[in-house]
């Protein structure tokens, strides 16, 4: 994909051009500001580009603006504010979308959450409400809602942003499962210990563009240009 995005006069992404390979972890760091949480946004079609295209398994989804939420049944998401329905338990948030979108029974839906919960590490909590559960918890139920759907990429928009430290651990030690699994994943985050033990590929963007591009062995090796470096320098210490 190769997109432009702005609000008004500001130019939020400058022609930003990325592939992400099937299976693959792809991280993406940068000050705040730099259109990170945007990009993941556009990919979603929960913003729509100004110039550009993006493809999905060969189709111009930025075609589909009009199906976005078709599109969405393929494209899980996970927000840095855990955005759970209160009145759900855990279960019942990870069942709503299967029942609804796709007509799933209760039945199964609700064995579908079951293995889910599970999968995150919290099968205990089925029947808890988000107001029982920590942070930490709480994300995990997001993760396993996004993964009721089957989707083909996962996006991570800061997903631990919002957790107090001891949480943020057990957040991480999921998503990198997943990505060991061979979830395809694009991550926006300033965990450099998740970027060096799950990512692929490295990101850095700063002002809307993309500065560079580079394996996780590249980036934490030093090959990477002095902008780049001095951010690494910033984050690591």
């Amino acid at each position: 994909m190769a997109i432009d995005k702005s609000f008004g006069s500001n130019r939020i992404l400058k022609a930003c051009s990325l592939n992400v390979a099937a299976q693959e972890t792809l991280v993406v760091i940068g000050p705040s500001g730099s259109g990170k949480s945007t990009l993941l946004r556009c990919v979603n079609l929960l913003e729509p580009v100004d110039a550009g295209n993006i493809f999905f398994e060969g189709r111009d989804i930025t075609r589909e603006a009009d199906k976005a939420h078709l599109v969405r049944r393929e494209i899980g998401m996970v927000f840095q504010n855990f955005e759970l329905f209160p009145h759900l338990s855990a279960a019942e948030n990870i069942m709503l979308a299967p029942v609804r979108a796709l007509g799933m029974s209760r039945a199964d839906a609700h064995d579908i959450a079951t293995a889910l919960l599970a999968k995150v590490h919290i099968p205990e909590k089925a029947d808890a409400f988000p107001d029982e559960l920590s942070g930490g918890q709480q994300q995990r139920v997001a993760i396993a809602r996004a993964l009721a759907m089957k989707p083909k990429l996962m996006l991570y928009d800061e997903p631990t942003s919002a957790l107090d430290p001891e949480m943020i651990r057990e957040v991480l030690d999921v998503m990198a499962e997943l990505s060991a699994e061979g979830m395809t994943s694009i991550v926006v985050t300033h965990e450099m210990g998740f970027a060096r033990r799950a990512a692929d590929r490295i990101i850095f963007m700063e002002a809307g563009e993309i500065i560079e591009t580079a394996t996780s062995d590249a980036f934490f090796g030093g090959s990477v240009n002095e902008r780049t470096r001095r951010f690494l320098d910033q984050i690591l210490h």
